[in-house]
């Protein structure tokens, strides 16, 4: 059973495609930077009211520059970079390493045939994102 990290790979996209999985990065720097610029220049023309006004405009601005930009988790997954594709891999084998397969097709077959092994798939998933990516996980239904 050779074990390829593109297999593995392709594994992960069929489990998240399936269960329409999205995750957003959450870009909290860039919405700080653009608070404080509106707020800054809000004083620059309209002195404290406009300090007020500006800090208030341009919280409302960040907080909507950095919501809603959700990407589908294949689609992530595909762009990681070689080292983080093997963390994920070292993790997934250690789930599947008792399956044994010739191909990323079987594989899939397998797993989907098992429900325990999808959840603790989607489980290490879900994880994955969220700590390694910071980014909040969404399901369309």
């Amino acid at each position: 059973m050779p074990v390829v990290v593109g297999d593995i790979m392709k594994l992960l996209c069929s489990i998240s495609e399936e269960r329409k999985m999205k995750a957003a990065v959450k870009h909290s720097g860039r919405g700080a930077l653009v608070t404080g610029a509106v707020a800054f220049v809000g004083g620059l023309v309209g002195g404290p009211p406009g300090l007020a006004v500006g800090g208030a405009v341009g919280g409302l601005l960040g907080a909507w520059m950095t919501s809603g930009q959700f990407k589908p988790i294949p689609q992530i997954l595909m762009e990681l970079p070689p080292a983080e594709q093997q963390k994920l891999f070292n993790q997934v084998t250690a789930i599947v390493r008792h399956l044994e397969w010739m191909d990323a097709v079987q594989l899939t077959t397998l797993v989907m045939g098992s429900e325990a092994l999808q959840q603790q798939l989607l489980a290490m998933l879900v994880n994955y994102v969220t700590k390694e990516l910071q980014a909040e996980v969404q399901y369309d239904d």
